[in-house]
């Protein structure tokens, strides 16, 4: 098997954490299960970004220094992915000693091979953004994203030589096409390489809270160039703990669209202008929207919506922790915006969990118990629903391994909805005891055993109950996919319906 090693983007800590972040986290989360459960050596980074003004302003507005405000703040975002089941091997904060050593040695890599330089930086900047932009970027002088007035800034700054990587960035994608997915995206990071690149500031002299600049102490780097390099800091790069060679080569980012400059285009270039080669693969995805705007402190200041009533451990309170996992993979394309709203979720509640999934469970336990004396019969070699069940096995299997978590779960329930339509058709539960109503039950459990393996990275809680349910010791993950993902394996056992897996939510009127 090989290797895997998964990122999301690290996460501002200038406000709690909301059903935004928790998008990004639990589809990289499920990338990470789907890896593990077919044998490959996975790690999984998440964590906070903890630098910059922005989290000084916050820091002061509450009365706390910095370093009190980003411990209170990273333990909410850590709290939030323990509630969401999130598997995360590493959670990194920028604050960490480890993290000012990999920093400082990788820029000062960068530094000594000639690629920056001490200059005088005027324009406008994006306090929100901690990012320059041009008046031509701009929208009538105020920031693209969140539409804020733009400061004039006039500091002396180091530079990066960015423009130097114009022409390598383009021959960089030009033999990597998969380099950045979807097509659209990597499209969109190409022509802006393509219109021209300048140099960019990656340090501060007005403010100190961020990590210090080795070869100027009246400098600290800028929050998105120390952020950025988290990714090397995981794997130890320039410590006695280095793994770059061993994990750098099977790198996946996991971003918004709205940070795809600093991924696909700063951060390769700064990779290479250390000797390094830029990540392997950056899968940009689309915005969760509410009501048509995307979720951001900034919306909710202006109306939009309580981010309060949409933190991850509210909507796990409210509707479950794999009800959530499920909505925000199923929903909508990953690359894709998505819409976000209480209506959908109990939408896809009732009708993909608790009518398909959970009724099939519950149907075929309740069957097994009046007709099998609660004993599961074993499948059939040459059944009707084998064909069906191949089919989704292939096609969720490729599904998650191209990054497309809203196909394999679409690929899933092609399966469970064979097996209702399979159910309905021959009627078991109108059978007399005997081998005929035997074959059909045993044919119906493997199917759910099928389910249960390809659900896992969804829904690891439910499938585990699942597995139990239908007479099997341990967990899907237990196993190797490749072993156990096959028609026919299911062994027979006692089967138990037990309470409803997904009690159906009542729709507010």
């Amino acid at each position: 098997m090989g290797r895997f090693y998964i990122t999301t983007p690290i996460y501002y800590v200038n406000d709690a954490p909301h059903v935004g972040h928790a998008y990004s986290t639990v589809n990289a989360d499920a990338m990470a299960r789907w890896h593990r459960l077919v044998g490959d050596d996975v790690k999984f980074l998440t964590g906070t970004d903890e630098h910059g003004q922005k989290v000084a302003d916050a820091a002061e507005k509450n009365g706390l220094t910095p370093q009190e405000w980003t411990d209170r703040t990273s333990a909410r975002f850590r709290e939030a992915w323990d509630a969401l089941g999130i598997s995360y091997d590493d959670f990194i904060r920028t604050t960490e000693p480890r993290h000012y050593e990999s920093v400082q040695k990788f820029l000062t890599a960068i530094y000594e091979n000639g690629y920056i330089y001490k200059d005088v930086y005027k324009g406008l900047y994006c306090v929100s953004c901690e990012d320059y932009y041009t008046v031509e970027a701009s929208i009538d002088g105020n920031c693209p994203i969140h539409g804020r007035p733009l400061t004039e800034m006039e500091e002396e700054n180091w530079f990066f030589r960015l423009s130097a990587f114009e022409d390598k960035l383009l021959e960089y994608y030009d033999r990597h096409p998969g380099f950045v997915t979807p097509e659209t995206k990597r499209n969109e990071a190409y022509s802006f390489i393509k219109g021209g690149l300048r140099d960019i500031s990656i340090t501060r002299s007005s403010i100190s809270w961020g990590v210090p600049v080795p070869w100027d102490e009246k400098h600290v780097f800028y929050v998105w160039y120390d952020a950025l390099i988290n990714y090397m800091t995981a794997i130890g790069y320039g410590r006695a703990d280095n793994e770059v060679e061993d994990w750098w080569p099977f790198s996946h980012h996991l971003i918004g669209k709205e940070i795809i400059r600093f991924h696909c285009v700063w951060w390769p270039a700064m990779c290479m202008a250390a000797g390094l080669e830029p990540p392997s693969h950056v899968q940009v995805h689309g915005w969760l929207l509410v009501g048509g705007q995307k979720l951001s402190k900034t919306m909710a200041q202006e109306g939009g919506v309580k981010l309060t009533d949409i933190a991850p451990v509210v909507l796990t309170n409210e509707f479950g922790v794999d009800p959530i996992r499920y909505y925000l993979l199923r929903e909508a394309v990953l690359g894709n915006d998505g819409e976000f709203s209480h209506e959908g979720i109990t939408a896809r509640y009732n009708t993909d969990l608790a009518n398909n999934l959970g009724n099939l469970v519950a149907r075929v336990a309740t069957v097994v118990g009046s007709k099998c004396s609660g004993l599961g019969p074993t499948p059939r070699a040459d059944s009707s629903l084998r064909v069906e069940a191949e089919t989704a096995i292939r096609d969720t299997a490729a599904a998650w391994d191209r990054f497309a978590p809203q196909s394999a779960l679409e690929a899933t329930w092609g399966l469970i909805g064979a097996t209702n339509s399979y159910l309905e058709r021959l009627a078991p539960w109108k059978m007399e005891p005997g081998p005929e109503v035997d074959a059909v039950m045993g044919d119906a459990l493997e199917a759910i055993r099928l389910v249960t393996i390809l659900a896992t990275p969804a829904m690891p809680g439910v499938c585990d109950e699942i597995w139990h349910r239908i007479g099997l010791s341990g967990s899907p993950i237990d196993h190797s996919f490749q072993q156990i993902a096959i028609w026919g394996l299911y062994p027979g056992g006692s089967v138990e319906k037990g309470d409803p897996l997904f009690p159906r939510i009542k729709s507010e009127s």
